[in-house]
């Protein structure tokens, strides 16, 4: 009988599958949520939307791929969230990335100075957002 002897589902006995990257994401523009949302879907990444500090870092002490802020979000305190980050050895090995309004030059210098790995403007997050979670989706 075709497809029926012991090499039958081979890959999947053999548990080859692996979970999909996590990353975490603390916007409060249901826009930006939705783009994202669509955007790790399409990249093969689960996102967890937060909409506080705390449970910010509660998920990432499960070392997601890739952390994003949406450094106007007060509610998520971003400065004093980026160097929590960046201050623990355990949260280091995460990528952050933030963006901000292209006026807002000193907001994103101070992030940048705190440790956030990459500082974009809104209008270049939202057009890089693809590719960055497809890099972050590789293992």
């Amino acid at each position: 009988m075709k497809g029926r002897g012991p090499h039958r589902n081979r890959h999947r006995d053999e548990g080859i599958h692996t979970p999909p990257r996590r990353a975490v994401a603390a916007v409060d523009d249901l826009f930006f949520a939705s783009k994202i949302n669509e955007a790790a879907k399409r990249a093969g990444i689960l996102v967890d939307f937060v909409k506080d500090d705390r449970s910010l870092l509660e998920l990432a002490a499960a070392k997601p791929a890739l952390i994003i802020l949406d450094l106007n979000f007060s509610a998520i305190k971003p400065l004093q969230t980026i160097t929590k980050l960046k201050a623990k050895p355990e949260f280091r090995g995460i990528s952050v990335v933030g963006y901000v309004s292209h006026e807002q030059g000193e907001l994103k210098q101070r992030a940048h100075d705190l440790g956030c790995d990459m500082v974009m403007a809104r209008s270049a997050f939202s057009q890089n957002l693809p590719t960055l979670l497809k890099r972050h989706a590789v293992r």
